[in-house]
């Protein structure tokens, strides 16, 4: 039998298991569903919570922090019968600790489940073009669905992300091959835009330098016609002047000597080129006519200078 002390100790540790059992501490952003007896009786917040021994037990625990969960991957059929395989992840948060304890037995499987149901639904609607296209669009139906039957689960899903979308490898193959072409055919488009703009580019430049050229021999043929309309007038003016010069040293005291002198030389160097000029000497018939064609062209001479 046991003595006094070792059952004083006994009801101690009894006790204190009680007192452990009575005390529960709900961590940060976590909720605990408590049951009385079999039946729902409280859901315990953050904190330090005390339980009734015996008769009150905690049936559940609940994070109330966003949880993403890892979507299976699966295999849809695109309205162009098409195969490809689908891999998602979606994001929920437990909003009421007593529908996700009661509402349905898993409510994580009931999410994946509802969630591959909808997103085979949405693929049936598109093509496989349009499928790669507007992913952001059936993400949002997927979380539409999943937010209207979670209600009563106590979830609310957030958002829906399709992480992957892999085709047939055949299907692939096509694709790259689409894609191989497409860039050829924008290579040569890009090549022959290229090659037409050099055209057009020589064309302007030639266009340009034939401007240039003609208008510089313009502007050479009128510097050129100044140049002779200038020439001509500065003969013309030089002739003037020289003669002028002539009429004013005729003028002068001592001119009509200088003329006599002059018009009498030329006379005779003339008979002199002819003599140069041939074999034959031609001679004025009367030597002392020379005089008298002398006086005569002295008499032109005077007669200009009176008619000044």
């Amino acid at each position: 039998m046991l003595g006094f002390s070792e059952f004083v100790i006994f009801l101690i540790v009894v006790a204190l298991i009680g007192v452990f059992k009575c005390v529960c501490i709900v961590p940060q952003q976590s909720a605990c569903v408590v049951e009385r007896l079999g039946r729902y009786h409280d859901t315990l917040t953050a904190g330090l919570r005390f339980l009734l021994p015996v008769l009150d037990r905690v049936a559940y625990r609940h994070s109330l922090k966003e949880i993403p969960y890892d979507v299976e991957p699966q295999v849809c059929i695109t309205r162009d019968n098409t195969q490809v395989k689908i891999d998602g992840i979606l994001y929920y948060q437990v909003t009421d600790p007593r529908q996700a304890s009661y509402g349905t037995s898993n409510f994580e499987q009931a999410i994946e489940q509802l969630a591959k149901t909808t997103l085979r639904s949405e693929v049936g609607k598109r093509e496989l073009d349009k499928l790669l296209e507007e992913r952001d669009t059936i993400n949002t139906s997927v979380v539409a669905a999943l937010d209207e039957a979670s209600m009563t689960w106590g979830v609310k899903v957030l958002r829906y992300e399709i992480k992957d979308i892999v085709p047939p490898d055949s299907v692939l193959r096509s694709m790259q091959l689409q894609i191989t072409a497409e860039r050829e055919k924008r290579a040569k488009i890009a090549e022959s835009e290229g090659e037409r703009q050099k055209q057009i580019n020589l064309a302007e430049g030639e266009r340009q330098a034939a401007i240039a050229n003609s208008e510089g021999e313009m502007q050479a043929a009128i510097n050129k016609a100044k140049g002779e309309a200038e020439a001509v007038r500065l003969v013309a003016q030089a002739t003037a002047d020289a003669v002028r010069l002539v009429a004013e040293a005729i003028e002068a005291p001592g001119g009509m000597a200088a003329v006599n002198l002059k018009v009498a030389e030329q006379y005779v160097g003339a008979f002199g080129n002819l003599a140069k000029a041939g074999t034959t000497l031609i001679v004025p018939g009367n030597l002392a006519d020379i005089s008298s064609l002398v006086a005569s062209a002295l008499q032109v001479v005077k007669a200009g200078s009176a008619t000044r």
